[in-house]
């Protein structure tokens, strides 16, 4: 049986009723301490990038674990570590499946415009000692993999219409 409650960080946890001899009854504190410390790691990277919204970590947060768990699925459960590119495509279709045809308009919002970004902000997390890497990790696994943009609205297109052709300026009639 659990409850749901929020943390003083507005994140909801789900205490669950144990028994005090198992030890696990702390579950909760621990998601919440984590969602406060990654709270404060992201305050510490706008204190010296702002590129990006806040949200935008959150999300890169959330599509992580999205990845990690398609990965799971596929590895008979088990998790492993993502590449650049494995990560790039979950934070796509994360966010086609989060959005949908509102997937690039909120990306650009929060300022990810280009897979470079994501890359950004994952070694952002790095830095803050949030995401890990290993020693083959770079930034240029996340150079341009694929037309961020292009791979948020082709999707949504009509079969024949091209991104081109949907952001080209349409002709309007004028009658007299």
């Amino acid at each position: 049986m659990g409850h749901a409650f929020a943390c003083t960080t507005g994140v909801w946890c789900l205490l669950r009723v144990r028994s005090a001899l198992t030890g696990q009854g702390s579950s909760c504190i621990l998601v919440c301490m984590q969602a406060k410390q990654f709270e404060q790691s992201v305050v510490s990277i706008l204190k010296r990038d702002r590129r990006f919204d806040p949200h935008a970590y959150f999300f890169l947060k959330d599509a992580l674990d999205f990845t990690l768990k398609r990965v799971a699925e596929t590895n008979g459960g088990q998790v492993r570590h993502v590449s650049g590119p494995e990560l790039l495509a979950g934070f796509r279709d994360f966010a086609l499946d989060q959005f949908g045809p509102m997937a690039s308009t909120l990306m650009t919002e929060w300022g990810v415009r280009k897979c470079q970004d994501v890359g950004d902000m994952v070694f952002h997390l790095i830095e803050e000692q949030v995401f890990g890497k290993q020693d083959s990790d770079t930034r240029e696994d996340f150079s341009e993999a694929f037309d961020f943009e292009e791979s948020l609205v082709k999707p949504f297109l009509p079969k024949r219409m091209t991104v081109a052709q949907a952001n080209a300026p349409r002709a309007t009639k004028l009658t007299a």
